[in-house]
């Protein structure tokens, strides 16, 4: 988990980074379910997440 979310901070494409998305936040959301980390971890991270890649569009 740690290591995708980080490649996903990682990435200068923005088209590369919007496509990673969904897988990343599928598998957040399944660890939140499984209570493995938090809800609100996930929604915490999904949400810096898309504020990185919507940066990226910006740029």
């Amino acid at each position: 988990m740690r290591n995708a979310v980080r490649n996903i901070r990682k990435m200068t494409d923005a088209k590369e980074a919007t496509e990673a998305m969904p897988k990343v936040v599928a598998m957040l959301d399944k660890l939140a379910g499984k209570n493995v980390i938090s809800k609100n971890k996930a929604a915490n991270l999904k949400s810096k997440l898309a504020q990185h890649i919507n940066k990226l569009n910006q740029a």
